[in-house]
């Protein structure tokens, strides 16, 4: 997801601290949302060993299918995103999600 390590004393309010048998270890900092799309991106496409739009239509779909099982059409321009990503139209990615079943998703402001 392209989390950061930190120092405990380096923790911010938002970040995440872990403690072992009651002492803070190490600090987490995750990232914004729209950097964790393209992290998903880049593991599917790490996955898949070759660019996303060279895939094949059923591989697409399977990679919207991921995509959407992970969230990552709640964040803005998520569908713009990912149709780039995988060479294809925002209509095609909608149309992906509902041969699945799912709603379309929200599209932020």
């Amino acid at each position: 997801m392209g989390g950061e390590l930190l120092a405990p004393a380096a923790a911010r309010a938002d970040d995440v601290v872990l403690s072992w048998e009651g002492a803070p270890v190490v600090a987490v900092r995750l990232p914004h949302l729209a950097d964790s799309l393209d992290h998903l991106l880049a593991d599917l496409r790490r996955r898949h060993g070759r660019p996303l739009a060279e895939l094949g239509r059923k591989e697409k779909q399977q990679v919207v299918r991921q995509l959407e099982e992970r969230g990552a059409f709640v964040v803005r321009h998520g569908v713009e995103t990912v149709a780039a990503a995988l060479g294809v139209s925002r209509f095609t990615v909608y149309n992906y999600l509902n041969r699945e079943g799912a709603a379309p998703p929200a599209e932020g402001p």
